[in-house]
């Protein structure tokens, strides 16, 4: 396509893909990019640090806790492993004789070459080893399996062990989530593939874009590694997931989009080239303002504080990037240069009497349900919005806070040890709070720690190496994870905190969720205004009103309120109501920015269509044109987040579910429905203050034919 100095920098970027000449340099310059993205792409693996997943920031004070432990106390730094044995009847003189056994043989794993003594239950029925393992995260791996191993050998009938604490933990993450990276893949391109299928009815079509945002994965990947290789860029396992699929996802959505009004200019112009410079020009503004909506969304998690959900951000940003890039330069390039056959058997075949034709003429159901929504418009958005209100009264099946026993979607063994702890000695014995302040006023503290109501036990002050510090396990009398412990925990360090020159610092696994609930609260009240802010500065930009960004905003959040109550009544009835403390946070990022998307690509169509048509015709001809892609785009998005079901982590699925159930009714409902209607009932007004809202009349005219040159 030939173009003049003048012409602007999209129409540019429309005639490189679809040049005559210039597609080709365009796929030799992606064979060129994919082939240095695919080594780069299989290292990502290498450089997660799944650490993150777990940590909080520095300044809480359970992170403080852990650093002086780690310098004060140099054994601290190794995770504990725990083996539990546990005869109901009673242990035997067998059952002691095993876990002597097992000591002895246990102590080349252990850091500093012993176990300690075994500790009986009160009951009698119990019996634990804990003890540090030594080495590196490699050579852990290798003495956690040796550890479960000989936890297996020659024991006495009817006694039952398992291996917990944080040691055994670390080691069924790492085998639930073995190979799990591959996994997800297939089932995501999967997924994608049949509904791709399903929707071209085409055997060839489908394959098209679906390698084409495999190679965006590709290129996604490559980048994040060299970000976390050489610029500090946090990823663990939970960020590549969400990578996998938001590329995958967003990208066949952009497909869809681009693909759909390609084939509407392939019957308005005899020349692919022509057709694909016209549709590339008039979708690429919708496609980046939902680029840039999801992209600048996800960057707002760098101002959390929670690392694993800061982490998420910059990582989903270039996954949204490498999508974008390769769905409107490889895309359109590849389309060009097979020709009008990749749609057989449906070939749109180029028609004069096309050219001035309403494609509204053939969307024969959407038609029907924008003449639905236009005959009583106000009737229609109020009854939507009451549906979406009732949907998210199911909000309250919901409640935050996941016990580490719930987090997996099957039975692990460092679950097991601790229930089986849980039941044989206090409850707060498998997590005690610890105490670490000056070894001066030591006595002083352990004193005050057992004024506390809900402190079970205090043990004696263990003095660090260098004689400046103590450390002391506070047993608490409720489940460590219970809002009781956290309650106990706030009291303990309020009592510690207050004696002069002790330097308390309280850490454990119920610190950690306390701090992680606080800091969780905090995220939620900077970012959620933020992403609302930074979602409503766009829509202004791109419609160029304020009325209307505001309903649309106001669409979409009420459409996660109601996905939140609709996926309450499901995770209920799956088991999993208690949700993981950042998915409320990260799910509503995702369905804002991706619903926002849906929006987008029909509010940039009804603005087209109202400087043409007039405003009601316009909504309407925007709804019909749009309602099939979109639908489309919505049901590939729900399925390929679906995929996140696959992973053996609660937390997965229900992120599955939340985001799945919300895009679905964001396509089907708010999209569909009451945006349309709401529209239409308010009138011009929708699109205050541009020129747009001012009344007037417009005749209904067909729809306007670009001709272009041929392309070069």
């Amino acid at each position: 396509m030939t173009t003049t100095p003048q012409a602007k920098p999209h129409k540019r970027l429309a005639g490189l893909p679809s040049g005559r000449r210039s597609k080709y340099g365009m796929l030799i310059f992606w064979l060129v990019l994919s082939a240095a993205a695919g080594p780069l792409a299989i290292k990502l693996t290498e450089v997660q640090n799944n650490d993150t997943l777990g940590a909080l920031p520095a300044t809480a004070e359970a992170s403080r806790a852990v650093q002086r432990a780690e310098g004060a106390f140099p054994d601290s730094q190794k995770p504990l492993a725990v083996a539990v044995y546990v005869r109901e009847s009673g242990l035997t003189d067998a059952d002691r004789a095993k876990v002597d056994g097992d000591r002895t043989a246990f102590a080349r794993y252990a850091d500093g070459g012993r176990v300690p003594a075994p500790v009986a239950s009160e009951d009698g029925q119990a019996l634990l080893l804990s003890f540090p393992v030594a080495g590196d995260a490699d050579q852990r791996a290798d003495a956690v399996a040796e550890v479960k191993e000989q936890l297996t050998v020659d024991p006495p009938a009817g006694l039952r062990t398992a291996l917990t604490g944080p040691a055994g933990a670390e080691d069924d993450v790492f085998d639930a989530f073995a190979g799990m990276d591959t996994t997800l893949l297939l089932a995501t391109a999967a997924t994608v593939a049949f509904l791709l299928l399903v929707t071209y009815r085409s055997p060839v079509l489908w394959l098209i874009p679906l390698i084409t945002v495999a190679v965006a994965n590709q290129l996604a990947s490559a980048v994040v590694y060299l970000l976390a290789k050489h610029a500090g860029l946090a990823v663990d396992f939970q960020s590549q997931s969400i990578l996998t699929v938001l590329v995958f996802g967003v990208g066949v959505d952009y497909a869809l989009l681009l693909i759909a009004r390609y084939r509407e200019e392939l019957r308005r112009h005899a020349d692919r080239h022509a057709a694909m410079a016209v549709a590339l020009r008039r979708s690429i503004g919708a496609i980046g303002a939902s680029a840039a909506t999801v992209a600048i969304g996800l960057l707002c998690l760098l101002a959390t504080q929670l690392p694993s959900t800061r982490g998420l951000g910059p990582v989903g940003a270039v996954g949204i990037a490498a999508a974008l890039l390769a769905m409107t330069t490889l895309l359109p390039a590849v389309l060009v240069i097979f020709g009008r056959w990749l749609f057989w058997p449906f070939v749109p075949r180029y028609s004069p009497d096309a050219v001035g034709l309403d494609v509204a003429a053939e969307h024969g159901l959407w038609r029907r349900i924008a003449g639905f929504a236009g005959r009583r418009p106000r009737a229609v958005w109020l009854g939507t919005a009451a549906a979406l209100v009732i949907l998210s009264f199911g909000i309250g099946n919901l409640s935050i806070g996941m016990p580490h026993d719930e987090s997996f979607t099957k039975e692990v063994g460092s679950v097991t040890g601790q229930r089986m702890i849980e039941a044989h000695y206090p409850r707060g014995a498998v997590a005690p709070a610890e105490i670490l302040a000056a070894a001066g006023p030591a006595d002083q503290v352990v004193a005050a720690a057992r004024t506390v109501p809900g402190v079970a036990e205090v043990g004696a002050p263990e003095r660090s190496p260098d004689g400046r510090w103590v450390r002391i396990a506070a047993v608490l009398a409720h489940t460590p994870d219970s809002d009781a412990a956290l309650d106990t925990v706030d009291r303990l360090r309020a009592a510690v905190h207050a004696l002069p020159g002790a330097q308390a610092l309280v850490g454990g696994d119920t610190a950690y969720l306390l701090d992680e609930e606080r800091t969780v609260g905090r995220d939620n009240r900077v970012v959620v205004p933020l992403v609302l802010a930074v979602v409503f500065v766009i829509l202004v930009l791109l419609l160029r009103a304020l009325l209307a960004p505001l309903l649309l905003l106001a669409s979409v959040v009420l459409s996660y309120a109601a996905a939140m109550g609709a996926a309450g009544l499901i995770l209920d009835a799956m088991g999993y109501p208690k949700l993981f403390v950042g998915i409320p946070l990260q799910t509503f990022l995702f369905l804002v920015a991706l619903g926002v998307d849906y929006t987008i690509f029909l509010a940039t169509r009804a603005r087209e269509e109202t400087a043409r048509l007039g405003h009601r015709q316009g909504v309407l001809h925007a709804l019909t044109v749009t309602g099939g892609v979109i639908t489309s785009a919505g049901v590939v998005l729900a399925a390929t987040f679906g995929a996140l079901s696959v992973l053996p982590l609660v937390p997965s699925v229900q992120s599955a579910v939340i985001i799945g159930v919300g895009v679905l009714l964001d396509t089907f409902l708010v999209r569909s429905l009451l945006v349309p209607a709401l529209a239409l009932h308010i009138g011009p007004r929708t699109w205050w203050p541009s020129a747009l809202a001012r009344p007037a009349l417009r005749p209904v005219a067909a729809p306007p034919v670009e001709r272009i040159p041929a392309a070069s």
